[in-house]
């Protein structure tokens, strides 16, 4: 799957059998990205289901009581805790992770995504998905596939592979906006596309307006107010 092909925000599935490193792997894989400037989202697939409110918690109190979504916000983490009738799809789910470069998930194997799977000799003897499913193999024995395949303990190959292959060839704009000091949330890649085509277009129109990075600030508060007075 070419980059031009992926919409929005790309989103690459690490996959694999247990025990095979998948954890491992993606730990190793997020601290590189991120030492390279990315921002980076995560999804871990559960299939069977799991648990992050506890009895007697006041989050499960009020989930208890009926909420159908509870929301647990301090000043550093936010959790979202929604009851579902039925699985998300990968898409559904990864539109909760705006304003990053790209999303790696654990898992999702059935998912119409660009798949990296984790091979190790002695786990299994087939891998997990077709050629045709994967971009690339990690693994700790050569295999005879038309895949690109990188060393268990190769993380810096693998994230050049991620970053020519996902990364570089974006040509999305990184929109964020800020009111009262507080980020806002910019969910669709189309709202963020038209946000940034308008504001570089008004800049442009000015004196010195060309570039590749714009911050335009508008206080319509207290100070706007002493101003126009």
């Amino acid at each position: 799957m070419a980059p031009e092909d992926l919409a929005g925000i790309p989103i690459v599935s690490v996959v694999g059998k247990s025990n095979v490193g998948k954890t491992t792997l993606l730990e190793k894989l997020i601290a590189e990205l991120k030492q390279r400037g990315y921002r980076v989202g995560t999804i871990k697939h559960d299939v069977h289901g799991f648990d992050i409110d506890h009895p007697g918690k006041d989050s499960w109190r009020l989930a208890q009581a009926g909420s159908d979504a509870v929301v647990i916000a301090s000043p550093q983490k936010l959790a979202l805790i929604k009851r579902l009738e039925g699985e998300l799809s990968l898409d559904e789910v990864a539109s909760y992770i705006p304003d990053v470069d790209i999303i790696l998930t654990e898992g999702y194997k059935r998912a119409d995504k660009p798949k990296i799977e984790v091979y190790r000799q002695g786990v299994g003897d087939e891998l997990l998905c077709s050629s045709d499913e994967l971009v690339a193999v990690v693994t700790d024995v050569a295999l005879d596939i038309p895949v690109p395949q990188f060393d268990l303990n190769d993380v810096s190959g693998l994230a050049d592979f991620i970053e020519e292959k996902f990364l570089k060839h974006r040509s999305h704009p990184r929109v964020s906006v800020l009111v009262d000091g507080k980020g806002v949330p910019i969910f669709k890649e189309f709202t963020r596309n038209i946000i940034a085509r308008t504001i570089k277009g008004m800049a442009s129109a000015l004196h010195g307006g060309e570039g590749q990075y714009i911050v335009i600030k508008v206080d319509y508060g207290k100070a706007a107010e002493e101003e126009g007075e």
